[in-house]
C-alpha cells in the first residue's frame, strides 16, 4: 500500500485530517488528558474533552496548543502521533503531511511544528500558512492577475490574506479569534449574573447566538453553572441581544484588522476584491450574523461555504499538487537533519 498523503488542521481548539482520496477522515478536539502524579497519557481528542472541567485533581485536561502554535510540545507530539496512526487505520505508514500554521508565527514556532510532525511519523512535512490553505480549500482561483481576500477566523487566531497569482499580497493576523469569544462569554454571565460557567458551556451559548448583528430580541439562552453567592449549582437566562452586545469588542478588533488590510491592499487588488468579495473560513465563521457584520462595515458581499471549519484542512490536503507553483505560504523543510 502506498503511503498517504495527508493535509492537517492543527488548530487550538480541534484537528481535522484530510486526504484526497476520503475528505475529511477525523475531526477532534486538539485535547489531551494526563495523569498529574505519573505524566501518562490518559485520553486524547474526545475523550479528553470529556473530560475538561471535570477532572479530579489526578487528570488534568491540556491543550498543547494556545493561539494556534505549540504550548507543550511533547503533548502536541503525542496527540500528532495518536491523530496520524488512527487516520492511518493504526498502519505504520510515514506519509507526506502539510500542516496548517498561522501566517505571523516565530521560526522557532515553526521548527517546533516541524519537530512534532517528523517525531509523530511523518515522513516528509510541508507547512502551509492558514489562509493559504483556507483560499485553496474554497476552490477559489488564485493564480490569475486578480485579487481574492479570505479571512479565516480558528480559535486561537484570526488570520487575514489577499491572493494574487499564487501568492500573498497582503497578510495578517492576530491571536484573538474564537476563543475570545468563549471568554467573553464567561466573563459577561459572571458579572451580571453571579454564576460561573465552564469553556464548554459558553460555547454552546456562542453557537446558540442567533446573530451578533440583529439578535432575536425575544430570544433566551439557558446556562449552567455554579452560583458564585451560594457555591451551589445553578442555572441562568441571558437574552440574545445582552450577550450580541458584550461580543461586540473582540468582533470589532477582528473586522478593524480587516479594514486595516482592505485599506493596504493596492487599488487594482482593492477593484477585484469589490467584484469577488470577501470569504470567510474556520471555525469562527459561524458565529451568527457574521457575514452580515462583515458586509456592514465593508460593503463588500460575504460569503461563507457550507462547511467553513474544513476549509482549511481541505487546502492542506490539496497543497501536495500546488507546492511548487505556489510563490508564498508553503514551507517545505529540508529533511537531511533526520
Amino acid at each position: 500500500m502506498g503511503v498517504a498523503d495527508i493535509g492537517i488542521d492543527l488548530g487550538t481548539t480541534s484537528v481535522l485530517i484530510y486526504t484526497k482520496e476520503k475528505g475529511i477522515i477525523l475531526r477532534e478536539p486538539s485535547v489531551v488528558a494526563v495523569s498529574t502524579k505519573t505524566g501518562e497519557v490518559i485520553a486524547v481528542g474526545e475523550d479528553a474533552l470529556a473530560m475538561v472541567g471535570k477532572t479530579p485533581d489526578r487528570i488534568r485536561a491540556v491543550r498543547p496548543l494556545a493561539d494556534g502554535v505549540v504550548s507543550d510540545f511533547h503533548l502536541c507530539e503525542y496527540m500528532l502521533k495518536y491523530f496520524i496512526r488512527k487516520a492511518c487505520g493504526g498502519q505504520t505508514l510515514k506519509p507526506r503531511v502539510a500542516i496548517c500554521i498561522p501566517s505571523e508565527i516565530t521560526q522557532v514556532e515553526r521548527r517546533s511544528v516541524i519537530d512534532a510532525a517528523i517525531s509523530a511519523g511523518a515522513r516528509k512535512v510541508f507547512l502551509v500558512d492558514e489562509p493559504m490553505a483556507a483560499v485553496l480549500g474554497l476552490g477559489l482561483d488564485i493564480s490569475r492577475p486578480c485579487g481574492q481576500i479570505v479571512l479565516d477566523i480558528g480559535g486561537g487566531t484570526t488570520d487575514i490574506a489577499v491572493f494574487t497569482l499564487n501568492g500573498i499580497a497582503i497578510a495578517r493576523s492576530v491571536r484573538r479569534a474564537g476563543n475570545a469569544f468563549d471568554q467573553e462569554i464567561i466573563r459577561y454571565v459572571r458579572s451580571s449574573t453571579g454564576l460561573l460557567i465552564g469553556e464548554r458551556m459558553a460555547e454552546e451559548a456562542k453557537k446558540a447566538l442567533s446573530s451578533v448583528v440583529s439578535p432575536d430580541p425575544e430570544g433566551r439562552i439557558t446556562l449552567k453553572g455554579r452560583d458564585l453567592r451560594t457555591g451551589l449549582p445553578a442555572k441562568r437566562e441571558i437574552s440574545h441581544e445582552a450577550l450580541a452586545s458584550w461580543l461586540s469588542e473582540p468582533l470589532e478588533e477582528i473586522l478593524n484588522l480587516l479594514q486595516q488590510t482592505l485599506e493596504e491592499t493596492p487599488p487594482e487588488l482593492a477593484c477585484d476584491i469589490y467584484q469577488n468579495g470577501i470569504w470567510l473560513a474556520g471555525g469562527g465563521a459561524l458565529l451568527g450574523g457574521l457575514p452580515e457584520a462583515v458586509t456592514q462595515r465593508t460593503g463588500l458581499p460575504t460569503h461563507r461555504p457550507e462547511d467553513p471549519v474544513a476549509c482549511v484542512a481541505r487546502g492542506a490536503g490539496l497543497v501536495f499538487d500546488q507546492a511548487e507553483a505556489l510563490e508564498d505560504g508553503v514551507l517545505t523543510p529540508s529533511m537531511y537533519r533526520y
